[in-house]
């Protein structure tokens, strides 16, 4: 039983200084200028942010978009976050070089590792990030317990246990990493075997416990969704922020008057990646239902090379 609740755990930047231009990315990223006209960033630790993506694009369908999958460092989940926070500050900066209006961050880990500290180091571009539906999660069980599937990160950040002091009261809330999920769904493993038993392991003993709801708390997680409900069953909801984050992305854009007009022309979609754009190409077809190419750029001294 898919979800469309809204997520009201997104902050919004303060009003904007009027557009300009962007020019080359200055040494003060307080003196970037959004341009109107300019994309949508996306970013992800890899394929999963295509699950958030996709979702943009009906909700969006004139907006020019640039997707980046930092493959060659998946997964964040167990990474520290000064790295996870050293990384997306990275790739923002090759986003904004490539005309970036505002920044999508398409990964639970790196929304609770580093959503702050990007808001703070580009304090003139809208960042929207990702969090565990718990709030929603919370208005739709029936037996009072749920299910949260998340990276350790995740759910041991300040973010997460702000959702559960917050909207969760009264429910039981069942906590598994999935650890090895991630890399599973990198390898395009959506249906194998080893996919299906690491489900099992998992939702198990949750079912057992009474679990009637189950929250996506990663991006990659909507790529297994239809294994997950053969597994659990039309009786258990699945529950994916990703619709409503495509939502807050609008409002945003809109709030900032930095949305391209309804009713023109499609937006260009392009896609970039540091691992394997054959592996991101494949996964974006299986996702998009669209072909998306996708161009490698080289990590070098924790530095990206070019512009898209």
């Amino acid at each position: 039983m898919p979800s469309d609740e809204p997520v009201d755990a997104f902050s919004v930047s303060d009003a904007l200084p009027p557009p300009s231009t962007p020019k080359a990315l200055p040494d003060t990223p307080v003196e970037i200028r959004p341009d109107p006209q300019g994309p949508l960033g996306v970013l992800d630790s890899g394929v999963g942010g295509l699950s958030v993506l996709v979702h943009l694009f009906r909700q969006l369908p004139a907006e020019n978009m640039l997707y980046f999958a930092d493959q060659a460092h998946i997964p964040y989940g167990p990474r520290p976050p000064e790295q996870i926070r050293e990384f997306s500050a990275e790739i923002t900066r090759f986003l904004l070089r490539g005309g970036a209006k505002a920044i999508v961050v398409a990964c639970n880990t790196a929304t609770a590792a580093a959503l702050d500290y990007l808001r703070q180091r580009f304090p003139a571009i809208p960042f929207i990030g990702m969090e565990p539906a718990v709030k929603p999660a919370a208005q739709t069980t029936r037996s009072g317990k749920v299910g949260v599937l998340a990276t350790p990160s995740t759910l041991n950040s300040h973010r997460y246990a702000g959702l559960m002091s917050r909207y969760a009261a009264g429910i039981q809330v069942y906590e598994d990493p999935c650890s090895g999920l991630v890399q599973l769904i990198e390898a395009g493993a959506v249906d194998a075997p080893q996919s299906r038993a690491l489900l099992h392991r998992v939702v198990d003993p949750m079912l057992a416990a009474g679990v009637d709801t189950l929250v996506l708390g990663c991006t990659h997680y909507p790529f297994i969704r239809p294994l997950l409900q053969e597994i659990v069953g039309d009786g258990v909801a699945i529950i994916d922020p990703a619709p409503a984050v495509a939502r807050h992305t609008q409002f945003v854009l809109q709030q900032h008057q930095l949305a391209v007009a309804p009713g023109g022309p499609q937006g260009d979609r392009r896609c970039f990646t540091s691992g394997s754009p054959q592996q991101l190409e494949s996964m974006a077809a299986l996702m998009l239902d669209d072909v998306c190419p996708a161009e490698h750029v080289q990590w070098q001294n924790n530095r990206l090379n070019g512009a898209p």
